[in-house]
C-alpha cells in the first residue's frame, strides 16, 4: 500500500512537473513571438532613423534633428536602467509611445511622433515593449539633453499644445473597406506615420489634418504632395509603382528618395512584408486628393534633355561669368560626368535623369537645394546609391558656395525642370542650416512678456486701488 501511495505521488509529481515545463515553454513560445513582432514594428515606425546616430549602438540615441524651433537630441531608447528606458513599466512605454509623457513625467517634444502612434494598439504596444527590453542590446552611455531656447525649453508647455492637437481615439475599422485598406490606414495614420513628414503645418506646429498628405516642410527637405490628386500628387502613379517606389526609393523617369525619405525606405519600408506594402499603396491611393498650388501641372513629366556645352568652349572663367554661363559651367564641371551632359542620367538610372524628375519637376526648389547641398546617401536590398554632397566640405575642392548652389541649381531647373521663382543664395543658406526657423519661438516670447507686463499691471492696478481704500477709510 505504501509502495503504491508512492508510485502514484511519484507520477503526480512527474505530471505537475511537465505540466509546468509545457507552461514554461508556452509562455517563452509567446515571449519569442512578441519580441518577434515587436521588431517588425520599430522598423515599421523607422525608429533607428532618430534614434541611432550615425556610426553610434543601436537605439543609444543622440542624433541631432534639426527642427523650426531649434535642435532636439533624441533619447537612448535601450534597455539600459542606467541611460535608457530599461526601468520603465509597460504602462510607462504606452505613455511615452503614445502620449508623449516620460517615466518622471516630462513632455516629450513631437519631433518624436507620438502623436501617429496614438493610435496604436495595445498588443503593438506590448510587442514593441517585449522588444525594447528583451530584444535590444543595453547601452549605458546617456545621450545630451536637449536644450531647446526660452520658452520652447519649458517641457510643460507641452500639456496645453497636446490638449490641443493630441488624438487619443484608435483608429476605427471601416466596414465598407477592405481588410487590405484597413490595415493601409492603420500603417500609415501610426507607425508608418507618413502624415508627420506629409502634412502641412499650422502656427503651432500642428498637423493641418484638413490638408493631410499635401506636402510639407521637414528640415532642409521638402516631403511632397503624396494625395491622389492627379496634378499635384501621385495620382497618375499605379499600385504597383509606389510599392515599387517604397521598397527601393527608385521609380526610374519619375522619383527618387533621398533625405527623411531616402532613410524610411533604407530603414524602414524595404523590410516590410509585400502584403503591407500592399495595404499602404492601397490606402494612399484612396487619400482625398488636394491640389496645392505649388505643384500645379505633374512634377513628373517636366523638362527635357539639354545642353549649351558649346558655349563654353575656347571662354576664359571671366567671359563665362560675362555671358551668363557660370550655371553650366558648374553642371558641366560637377554633374555631367554622372548625369550626363543632356541630363538623360546613366543607361541603368542608377544616376538618375534630371527631366523627368520629380525634384527638377517641382515648383518647390528645396529638394534641388537640399539634394545637391546633402548629396544622397540610400542602401537597399539593391546596392548603394550615393551622390556626393557640395555643401559641406569647408577644405574641399568640390564645396560650393551659397551663391554658387543658387546659380547651379537654378541652371538645373530651367534647363530641366520647372520653376516659379528663382533660387536665391539666401535659400541655399536656409537650407543649409537645416531649414526654415518658425516665429514661435519669438510668438511665444512676445507672449510671455506681454503676460508678465499685463501681471504688474495688473497688480499696481489693484495695489493702487487697495492704498487709496485704506487711506479713506482712516478719513
Amino acid at each position: 500500500m505504501v509502495k503504491y501511495a508512492y508510485n502514484l505521488a511519484f507520477t503526480f509529481s512527474l505530471l505537475v512537473s511537465s505540466l509546468s515545463a509545457i507552461n514554461a515553454n508556452a509562455a517563452d513560445s509567446d515571449t519569442s513571438r512578441a519580441i518577434e513582432q515587436g521588431k517588425y514594428l520599430a522598423i515599421a515606425s523607422d525608429c533607428a532613423a532618430c534614434h541611432t546616430n550615425k556610426d553610434g549602438k543601436d537605439f543609444a540615441g543622440g542624433l541631432k534633428i534639426i527642427s523650426p524651433v531649434g535642435t532636439i537630441i533624441a533619447s537612448n531608447i535601450t534597455p539600459s536602467t542606467q541611460a535608457g528606458i530599461g526601468s520603465y513599466t509597460e504602462q510607462q512605454f504606452a505613455d511615452a509611445v503614445r502620449k508623449g509623457i516620460r517615466k518622471d513625467g516630462a513632455n516629450l517634444y513631437p519631433a518624436m511622433p507620438y502623436t501617429a502612434y496614438s493610435v496604436m494598439t495595445d498588443g503593438d504596444i506590448h510587442n514593441l515593449y517585449e522588444y525594447f527590453m528583451h530584444g535590444v542590446e543595453p547601452v549605458n552611455t546617456p545621450a545630451p539633453e536637449t536644450a531647446l531656447p526660452f520658452p520652447m525649453s519649458i517641457r510643460t508647455m507641452m500639456m496645453g499644445w497636446n490638449l490641443l492637437f493630441l488624438n487619443d481615439k484608435p483608429i476605427a475599422s471601416d466596414n465598407t473597406q477592405s481588410a487590405e485598406w484597413n490595415r493601409g490606414k492603420y500603417l500609415v495614420m501610426g507607425a508608418a506615420h507618413c502624415g508627420t513628414c506629409h502634412t502641412p503645418r499650422g502656427p503651432l506646429m500642428e498637423e493641418e489634418n484638413s490638408k493631410f498628405l499635401s506636402g510639407g516642410q521637414v528640415g532642409a527637405w521638402y516631403a511632397p504632395n503624396i494625395t491622389s490628386d492627379n496634378e499635384s500628387g501621385i495620382g497618375s502613379w499605379s499600385k504597383e509603382q509606389l510599392v515599387q517606389y517604397l521598397r527601393t526609393g527608385n521609380l526610374p523617369n519619375k522619383a527618387q528618395a533621398a533625405g527623411s525619405m531616402g532613410e524610411a525606405v533604407e530603414h524602414s519600408f524595404q523590410y516590410l512584408s509585400d502584403a503591407d506594402l500592399n495595404a499602404v499603396a492601397t490606402y494612399i491611393k484612396t487619400v482625398k486628393p488636394i491640389s496645392t498650388e505649388e505643384n500645379k501641372g505633374s512634377r513628373f513629366n517636366q523638362g527635357a534633355p539639354g545642353t549649351s556645352l558649346d558655349d563654353l568652349r575656347g571662354k576664359s572663367s571671366q567671359a563665362i561669368k560675362d555671358a551668363n554661363l557660370e550655371g553650366l559651367s558648374l553642371f558641366q564641371g560637377n554633374c555631367a560626368s554622372c548625369h550626363e551632359p543632356l541630363g538623360e542620367g546613366s543607361k541603368d538610372q542608377y544616376y538618375p535623369s534630371l527631366f523627368h524628375n520629380s525634384v527638377t519637376g517641382s515648383s518647390n526648389s528645396n529638394n534641388v537645394i537640399a539634394t545637391i547641398l546633402n548629396g544622397v546617401n540610400r542602401t537597399t536590398k539593391e546596392g548603394q546609391v550615393f551622390m556626393p554632397g557640395f555643401g559641406h566640405h569647408p577644405n574641399d575642392i568640390n564645396n560650393l558656395s551659397d551663391q554658387q548652389i543658387a546659380t547651379l541649381s537654378n541652371y538645373v531647373i530651367a534647363t530641366y525642370g520647372k520653376s516659379d521663382k528663382k533660387v536665391t543664395a539666401q535659400d541655399v543658406a536656409t537650407v543649409r542650416q537645416g531649414g526654415p526657423a518658425s516665429y514661435l519661438v519669438l510668438v511665444a516670447r512676445i507672449g510671455i512678456i506681454v503676460g508678465a507686463v499685463v501681471v504688474v499691471i495688473l497688480a499696481l492696478w489693484l495695489y493702487v486701488r487697495r492704498a487709496r481704500k485704506t487711506k479713506n477709510n482712516l478719513k
